[in-house]
């Protein structure tokens, strides 16, 4: 059973598959924001877009770093539930005990909005992220039609198991699928989603096969390692690309140092899981999973995301 009620919220239909906006919250409700690694600019977005709907509309945001490290997550997200919070807006911190957090909200009667990473044995109330399946597909294709559909592909992965790794592999084998010229000679995952570790797998990469003529980072900080190890390396002409649409991506996409990212749309995903924490500790429905689409971003298009993050 949802804990009672504290609020009173009134939402508008905005874009997205839910509706969220305008709401006047009262009394002293409080969310929990647990997120995985500060770090990483993507959750960083999530974090400062959720904390400023929250002073807009008067709800407390106690959010709670865990800096990678699961076992950490657990005890914060512990401690959450011991502060006694309306409600969790949760971004897990890996694949390994995803799902404690879940489960111990759940028992104490604590709603969950899960975003970015969803424990497949015990989901989130509701699940917010980029439909990374359908836009991983779409930069597969665009790299098979910038290479003429030929070529050899080194991927570094992000963290084995997270969803959003699942999710971007199987997008972009569906474009390999339609790409037969495209052969992948490497794969590697990382552990954190790191810079480091891109440009420390990529050059390990590099040293066992010369001949790569395109990288495909599973992060923005993944696909800037492998540049710099390519540059490195003197690997000559590859395309590098990576996902997310951080600034740093972004920036690497004006100057030329990555050819394309997929830009998530961090800050609609923070007002969404603020929103849908606030129905949800009203006794509201939402749905199950709202997917949200990336946007293919190149020079060409790559300004108006640098100028104001979506």
């Amino acid at each position: 059973m949802l804990k009672s009620t504290r609020i009173a919220f009134a939402g508008a239909v905005m874009a997205g598959t839910m509706a969220i906006g305008a709401a006047q919250a009262q009394d002293d409700l409080t969310v929990g924001l647990a997120v995985a690694n500060l770090q990483a600019d993507f959750f960083n977005q999530i974090k400062q877009s959720v904390e400023k709907e929250g002073d807009k509309l008067g709800v407390e945001i106690i959010t709670v770093d865990a800096g990678g490290d699961s076992a950490r997550q657990v005890s914060q997200i512990q401690d959450l539930i011991t502060r006694d919070v309306d409600a969790i807006i949760y971004i897990p911190a890996g694949a390994t005990a995803a799902s404690v957090p879940v489960k111990a909200a759940r028992e104490a009667g604590i709603p969950v909005v899960a975003v970015d990473r969803n424990p497949p044995d015990a989901p989130g109330d509701t699940f917010i992220a980029t439909d990374s399946v359908a836009a991983a597909e779409t930069l597969g294709n665009w790299v098979c039609k910038q290479t003429g559909g030929k070529g050899r592909l080194a991927e570094i992965q992000g963290q084995i198991g997270t969803t959003p790794q699942i999710d971007r592999d199987e997008g972009f084998d569906k474009a390999l699928a339609n790409c037969a010229g495209i052969e992948r000679v490497a794969q590697q995952a990382s552990n954190m989603w790191m810079q480091d570790e891109g440009f420390n797998i990529a050059q390990a990469m590099i040293q066992r096969d010369p001949g790569i003529t395109v990288f495909w980072g599973q992060a923005d900080a993944l696909a800037l390692g492998a540049a710099q190890a390519a540059k490195v390396g003197n690997l000559g002409d590859v395309i590098v690309v990576g996902f997310d649409g951080d600034v740093a991506g972004l920036e690497a996409v004006k100057s030329g140092t990555l050819d394309a990212t997929m830009t998530q749309q961090t800050q609609l995903m923070g007002r969404m899981a603020l929103a849908s924490a606030i129905k949800l500790a009203n006794g509201e429905e939402v749905p199950a999973e709202q997917l949200q689409e990336a946007t293919l971003t190149t020079a060409d298009n790559v300004e108006p995301f640098l100028k104001e993050h979506p």
